[in-house]
């Protein structure tokens, strides 16, 4: 049997563009679970800088990485403004 040799994968490394950023929270709201859906704000805020979103927010970095953990719960407030800071923006649409 040979080795098969991995290497990590990190998708915020593969979100440089606003389109990515948006098709790639769009999945995680379309899947419906909320622990993906902060998963993929952080991935994304990741992506873009945590010190920069935290100053965009004006959350501190500290709470920013805790609440957009997997198991992080933030609040509404809190996913808005990062959403807008992302230069994102949230949308309903009927389904």
């Amino acid at each position: 049997m040979t080795n098969i040799k991995t290497h990590p994968w990190d998708v915020a490394e593969h979100l440089e563009t606003k389109e990515d950023m948006a098709a790639y929270l769009e999945a995680a709201l379309e899947d419906g679970d909320p622990a993906l859906v902060v998963a993929a704000l952080g991935d994304i805020a990741r992506s873009k800088g945590m010190t920069q979103i935290a100053s965009e927010t004006g959350l501190g970095h500290e709470s920013l990485d805790q609440a957009l953990l997997m198991e992080g719960n933030p609040e509404l407030a809190t996913v808005l403004k990062v959403i807008q800071a992302l230069g994102l923006r949230l949308r309903a649409t009927p389904i």
